[in-house]
């Protein structure tokens, strides 16, 4: 949950992130993320990301993996530019939304205004777009609510709900399931899984649940003491269109064994 001092904080934040030295890749770029050489210090003698480079193709969903305190979520607030390198480039498109295992919603505002948090207009036409995107995520009873009426699941239904509203081209998600019963869980994979594909976004989600990263994966990146150590790039298609449990066990087995 988000307090009034922090909130002042977000507003801060994003006045930063529109001032960003980060160069802006053209919409028609085919790489939604170009990392060259990029490395992260947070404490001297203490590096936290090491030479990473790496591209990311529009369109596609990718997972980053590995052990706590590998750099899976510094990366991730790299490409947010919450947090500036020492050195390298980043390359990204600025049609961008980050979400969080905390929801993060403004307890003082109902869910509609927490939807459209940030954006300038006319009141009433706000209200509808935050109506349109809170259909899109079956919460269309939840608009009046305040977000301590919510599940953790619908919660988590109205983060994306927000993401939504800005049409973002890339989705960055740091663990975003991750306090959610296992129920509930495979209820927003799905949904995750459903809006990617309706919207065409990029994707890009911290997640400790291997499970969860085959199943909704093109591409799974596993990092290990600041570098991607590996990398699996899985045929979604002929994946899914078997329908073969074991198919997935084979790969979820593998990403075990090697994040040993």
């Amino acid at each position: 949950m988000i307090t009034k001092n922090s909130y002042a904080d977000l507003q801060t934040k994003s006045q930063d992130l529109a001032k960003s030295s980060i160069e802006i890749n053209d919409s028609n770029n085919y790489e939604c993320v170009n990392l060259q050489h990029i490395r992260v210090s947070f404490q001297e003698n203490k590096e936290i990301l090491k030479d990473i480079t790496c591209t990311i193709q529009s369109g596609t969903f990718i997972s980053l993996i590995g052990r706590s305190g590998c750099g899976k979520t510094t990366l991730l607030k790299v490409i947010s530019n919450l947090i500036k390198p020492d050195c390298g480039t980043i390359k990204v498109t600025q049609h961008q939304a980050i979400g969080f295992q905390d929801a993060r919603l403004i307890p003082w505002l109902p869910v509609w205004q927490n939807v459209i948090f940030g954006m300038e207009g006319n009141k009433s036409n706000l209200k509808t777009i935050a109506q349109n995107a809170l259909k899109d995520m079956q919460l269309n009873d939840c608009e009046s609510k305040w977000p301590s009426e919510l599940s953790g699941g619908q919660a988590q239904r109205v983060s994306l709900a927000r993401a939504l509203v800005h049409n973002p081209e890339l989705l960055l998600l740091d663990e975003p399931f991750g306090a959610l019963d296992a129920l509930t869980r495979l209820d927003m994979q799905d949904l995750l899984d459903n809006l990617k594909q309706k919207h065409g976004w990029t994707v890009i989600m911290v997640t400790h649940d291997i499970s969860e990263a085959v199943r909704l994966s093109d591409r799974i990146l596993m990092m290990k003491n600041g570098v991607i150590a590996k990398e699996w790039n899985i045929d979604r298609t002929k994946l899914d269109s078997q329908k073969r449990p074991e198919n997935h066990t084979i790969i979820e087995d593998e990403l075990r064994l090697a994040l040993q």
